[in-house]
């Protein structure tokens, strides 16, 4: 047992607490926490997660964290800093611009010429049409028989003001058949339509825990996904857990789970940076960046309409 591990354990026996409670306290497996106590970091999900658990570990049992990193940080693997500047790293570069920019400059050129041929084209052909209309228009005399123009365009203009009085006259009479109850109908579908637009806000905000409200929502379908690997647990509000172990590429990739019939769900996120929430395909936007809080707890909680 390392000289951490006996002065988190002292802290725990102090406070009455057995390693039971712990868990229920932290959301860390029971297994982890002896690991802690007893220095063994090897049995860890990664490298990266031994010096948040120890926070946590030592948030629950009521020790100053800063001061127990600096008086025993000979007992802490480093390797966890390095991990995230990393992925903190990585994430700056995907923020770079896109290769395939530059191809798309060296086509430019070519484009905006075969837009100007096109255009050449459209206004010769335009220009063309209209010296034949107006050939057509000269052409009044036919075997002996002269048609009057002026004639002709007024005899076009009152058929075409005719059609438009009828037209207008069965419009005004489809309104007047129309049975007052299809307008109700109309404004409750509208209705209808605005209620089903899904909201997912930000109620409170503090240190590492964030709660969420999901309303105007006829379900409720929970996925959690990585990007990389992270480790996840996933309980309804009564503290029933759902699923709890590692989620990485290549291999167990995401969670889906149907909480509908529940009033909140809780997502312990170990590793938020590589980490992607959605609420009915709706992807979850963390309220505390990822970069400087890589262990989140978020809750969810799910308001049924009442119609």
């Amino acid at each position: 047992m390392t000289e951490l591990g006996n002065r988190l354990k002292e802290a725990r026996e102090a406070k009455g607490l057995s390693l039971d409670d712990l868990q229920s306290l932290t959301k860390i497996q029971k297994r982890y926490l002896q690991g802690i106590e007893e220095g063994n970091y090897s049995m860890m999900p990664g490298k990266f997660y031994v010096r948040a658990f120890i926070k946590q570990y030592a948030e629950a049992v009521g020790l100053d964290q800063e001061e127990l990193f600096q008086n025993f940080k000979e007992d802490i693997p480093s390797a966890y800093d390095e991990q995230l500047n990393e992925n903190l790293s990585r994430v700056q570069t995907k923020k770079t611009i896109p290769a395939g920019t530059s191809k798309v400059l060296d086509l430019l050129p070519k484009i905006l010429i075969g837009v100007f041929i096109i255009g050449a084209v459209a206004l010769v052909y335009l220009f063309a049409s209209k010296s034949a209309e107006n050939d057509d228009e000269n052409k009044v005399a036919k075997d002996g028989e002269t048609v009057s123009i002026e004639e002709s365009e007024n005899l076009k203009n009152s058929e075409d003001s005719k059609d438009k009085s009828d037209k207008a006259a069965e419009e005004d009479q489809k309104t007047e058949d129309k049975p007052a109850d299809n307008k109700k109908d109309d404004k409750e579908d509208d209705k209808k339509e605005e209620k089903t637009t899904q909201a997912l806000a930000v109620v409170t905000s503090q240190g590492k825990e964030t709660t969420y409200e999901l309303k105007n929502a006829e379900k409720f379908e929970l996925k959690v996904a990585t990007t990389g690997e992270t480790w996840v647990n996933i309980l309804n509000g009564k503290g029933t857990s759902f699923f709890q172990g590692m989620l990485k590429v290549g291999a167990t990739e995401s969670q889906t789970i149907d909480f509908s019939k529940e009033t909140e769900a809780v997502i312990v996120v170990g590793r938020s940076l590589d980490t992607q929430i959605y609420v009915n395909g709706q992807k979850l936007e963390y309220a505390i960046p990822p970069s400087e809080q890589v262990r989140q707890d978020i809750t969810i909680r799910y308001v049924v309409t009442n119609e």
